[in-house]
């Protein structure tokens, strides 16, 4: 966050997406896939226009995904 905040620290929170994109985008050294990788097995896209219609079918398959990711973690946390 250095990079982005200036001498009176009050610019940081319009920065803070850029930020994150950054950090989830960068390839772990011990790991060697970045952060959205390990986490949603395909890597961060940046689109011109991220409003544009696509097929809804694959979004659909994609929450159902993560909606199985998150009850099987939930799952192991609970029995942890």
């Amino acid at each position: 966050m250095r990079s982005f905040v200036d001498h009176k620290q009050k610019e940081w929170p319009k920065w803070l997406v850029s930020a994150e994109f950054a950090v989830n985008d960068k390839v772990h050294t011990a790991t060697k896939v970045s952060s959205f990788m390990a986490n949603y097995s395909r890597e961060l896209r940046m689109e011109s226009n991220i409003r544009k219609r696509g097929k809804v079918k694959k979004a659909i398959e994609f929450v159902e995904r993560m909606k199985k990711v998150h009850e099987e973690a939930g799952a192991a946390l609970k029995k942890a």
